[in-house]
């Protein structure tokens, strides 16, 4: 079969591999679609990734049953599912919580839960081997729309959740950034809070995107976060989403977050926030908490599906062959996918 293989740092090929079979507490998936990420570019580009030479890249996955390992009950063969990105222990005092994406049992506190695409052979491949007890039943979700769920609604709905008590009537929440999770989240606090969102990005393309679920759009500039003062009467937003996560968008989240407020920075873009533990000359208000969330639990990427299914979550996606994946991830780093990039390996 083909897969997208990174072969060494900076190596990534679409190259053919032997098809996997399913170990005990397995199932074999046909993939019918694949996620592509900002994760995923920055695999390709990184020199001291984690990710381990000849892993097979892709963590948003979407398939068919195609085979079952021993000791699997309750899935069949032809059931279509998707995967939850963190394939945990289930039972460390983490997972027994219910917060399977902190799952003790990882190699060290820097290291998160084994995930396809990254840790693990992953789904930009014909087939994929991956854990029963990390797949869920889609019903008859589009597999390219599902296969989104597993990370670019997945995780903007862990960050809102995180801080979903301040998203009451009257808040303001500001999400910066509105590529494929920032559409997501804009969907999400649209469906779950009566709070004003504000969507922020330098694209007039994104924004136009944005309408039918923000109340204000902005393109970011030197008074972007004076404007968000402006329309809170100097309060601030009680809740910021990054999604960039450069020093330029964590600079004007510190700038716009209210007094006891949530700044939830997803972004990969390797920038900083200076904090001063003196109150002088700190931008940040007192009461503000700042998380750098990671994925979801098993019963978010559940309530995720749930709200797909029921129309409340309508990802925007664009779809190619596998063949083509090395060009959609340029396109995606050039920032010109609008929405998700999702490979479909079977056609």
């Amino acid at each position: 079969m083909q897969a997208v293989r990174l072969c060494a740092p900076g190596d990534l090929r679409v190259t053919d591999v032997t098809r996997p079979r399913p170990d005990a507490g397995e199932v074999l998936l046909k993939v019918l679609a694949a996620g592509i990420c900002q994760t995923d570019v920055h695999i390709r580009r990184a020199t001291d990734s984690r990710t381990p030479d000849g892993t097979i890249l892709g963590h948003e996955i979407a398939g068919e049953i195609a085979g079952l390992g021993a000791g699997v009950p309750g899935w069949s063969v032809g059931d279509r599912v998707v995967v939850h990105p963190c394939w945990a222990c289930g039972t460390c005092r983490a997972c027994r919580a219910g917060r399977e994406n902190e799952c003790h049992r990882t190699g060290g506190r820097k290291h998160p839960p084994a995930t396809p695409g990254v840790t693990r052979n992953g789904g930009m491949a014909g087939y994929v081997t991956v854990p029963a007890s990390a797949i869920f039943d889609i019903g008859d979700l589009d597999p390219a729309v599902a296969a989104t769920l597993t990370d670019a609604a997945l995780t903007p709905y862990r960050a809102i959740m995180s801080c979903r008590e301040l998203l009451a009537p009257g808040a303001t929440v500001a999400v910066i950034g509105l590529g494929g999770l920032g559409l997501m989240a804009l969907q999400i606090l649209r469906a779950l809070s009566a709070a004003r969102i504000v969507g922020i990005d330098r694209s007039e393309a994104a924004v136009e995107l944005a309408r039918d679920w923000a109340d204000v759009l902005l393109i970011p500039g030197a008074g972007t976060a004076n404007e968000v003062e402006a329309l809170t009467a100097d309060h601030g937003a009680e809740v910021v989403l990054d999604f960039v996560g450069t020093d330029a968008t964590l600079d004007m989240a510190a700038r716009m977050v209210a007094r006891g407020g949530a700044i939830r920075v997803v972004g990969l873009s390797g920038g900083s926030l200076s904090f001063l533990a003196r109150s002088a000359n700190n931008p940040l208000p007192r009461g503000v908490t700042i998380m750098c969330p990671y994925s979801g639990t098993y019963n978010d990427l559940a309530e995720v599906i749930a709200m797909a299914r029921s129309g409340a979550l309508r990802p925007i996606v664009r779809t190619f062959a596998l063949s083509e994946a090395l060009e959609a991830l340029d396109l995606l780093e050039a920032g010109e996918i609008r929405g998700r990039a999702v490979l479909l390996p079977h056609g």
